[in-house]
């Protein structure tokens, strides 16, 4: 028997299947009172080859989570959606030299 592929936040969300993407959407509404806020003007950045996803803290945005390309112009895009959501700093992750652009 085959074993079912793991999918990601992004995957569930763009792939999944109704209840997958009902219950990813529930989960990421929920906040771990264990947690400690940092930094509030933050946003994370996860960097691919061909796309990069940029989230927001929740209540900056309709849509605290977007997808931007990785051309020139993709790159520019998040910069004035960022100041907009009143972000400060951005932390980035990245595997391998996706980071480079």
């Amino acid at each position: 028997m085959a074993s079912k592929k793991k999918m990601s936040v992004f995957e569930r969300l763009r792939h999944g299947n109704r209840e997958q993407r009902k219950e990813t959407i529930r989960l990421m509404g929920q906040e771990d009172p264990s947690l400690e806020v940092v930094h509030r003007d933050a946003a994370g950045i996860d960097v691919g080859g061909e796309t990069y996803m940029v989230a927001v803290p929740r209540g900056r945005d309709e849509q605290p989570v977007r997808e931007f390309g990785t051309w020139t112009d993709d790159l520019r895009r998040p910069v004035e959606w960022l100041k907009q959501c009143g972000i400060r700093t951005v932390v980035m992750q990245s595997t391998g030299v996706s980071w480079v652009p």
